[in-house]
């Protein structure tokens, strides 16, 4: 089969298309995904680099962290789906391939009026949006959410996500543009932090504070961010392209009762993946097939500019999902 193959880590010209060898015949309740569709994620570029490797068990060097796609085959305890069944999902890696080998669990069926490259736009942003503020951050109606890098995938999903329970939402942006164009999606408030980097007055003004916050900027924001929670708000830690270490105000996180939480989808167990997917399925996929929320994408490559793709995802332009299509 072909993939998406890492020839040394380091910039993007290490990329290329090579015939690797196929997955091993599925068993139990794993599904031979014949993929149609990827999209690209930051841990790719950082894979890519060298600074992520891949968990055991998944392939170094073949990137992917999301599909959508057919089934090929099934294994004999497989109960849910069948041959050529339209299916999405994630995976810890080895997605940007022609042929995926997974569990059962951690697939959904992908919705009628979605196709395939705007299905694979979907799972890895929307689980890990939803997971974070919902079951992480307990996120409740009658709150208020502050995104971080809110036109990004993961934001954008997690602005949807609120908003379709009437959730109000700030979000900050180093690019006005994006904000812009998160105000069609539902966004309250907007804050470019392009120049400003301590938000916190800004949102005291705006709204008196926020319940939960999603950072996926990092270590630049720690301070900002406990001074804009409102008592027993919470902090989901989900990104660190700003750095992983800062000063953490004791004094401040313990006299407003705060929980600060640490989260990451990829390494976790197949268990706990499956009950993120679980929850996507009930809660989610019906949103996305009544149109309530919708995938965004900023642009399509074949899987052959996938070099492309990557410049495009590191010049940090996009809006939405860079997607790659068989």
């Amino acid at each position: 089969m072909k993939a998406v193959f890492v020839k040394e880590f380091g910039g993007a010209e290490n990329l290329e298309i090579r015939e690797v060898e196929n997955p091993p015949k599925p068993k139990g309740t794993q599904v031979l995904v014949n993929v149609k569709a990827s999209a690209l994620n930051r841990a790719d570029i950082l894979q890519r680099k060298g600074s992520y490797p891949a968990p055991k068990g998944y392939p170094e060097r073949i990137l992917g962290l999301e599909f959508a796609g057919e089934v090929a085959e099934i294994g004999e305890l497989v109960s849910n789906f069948k041959i050529d069944e339209r299916v999405f999902g994630i995976t810890a890696g080895g997605a940007q391939a022609e042929f995926l080998l997974t569990d059962e669990r951690l697939l959904a069926k992908i919705p009628e009026k979605l196709n395939f490259p705007k299905a694979t736009a979907v799972p890895e942003a929307f689980i890990t949006a939803h997971d974070a503020i919902f079951t992480q951050g307990d996120l409740q109606a009658g709150e208020t959410l502050l995104v971080h890098a809110v036109g990004s995938g993961v934001g954008v999903a997690a602005l949807q996500l609120a908003k379709a329970k009437d959730i109000k939402v700030i979000g900050t942006s180093r690019t006005r543009a994006k904000l812009e164009k998160c105000r069609n999606f539902g966004l309250n408030e907007g804050i470019s932090v392009d120049s400003e980097t301590n938000f916190a007055n800004t949102i005291k003004e705006k709204t008196g504070g926020v319940d939960v916050v999603l950072d996926l900027v990092g270590a630049k924001y720690l301070q900002a961010n406990l001074e804009s929670l409102n008592l027993r708000g919470r902090l989901i830690l989900v990104g660190t392209p700003s750095g992983g270490r800062a000063e953490l105000n004791f004094a401040l996180a313990m006299s407003k009762r705060l929980k600060i939480i640490g989260t990451v989808l990829r390494s976790r167990s197949t268990e706990e993946k499956a009950e993120a997917t679980k929850k996507f399925v009930e809660e989610v996929v019906p949103l996305l097939e009544e149109g309530t929320i919708r995938p965004v994408i900023d642009r399509i490559f074949a899987f052959e500019e996938i070099r492309e793709a990557h410049e495009r995802m590191e010049s940090n332009e996009s809006f939405g999902k860079i997607v790659l299509e068989f």
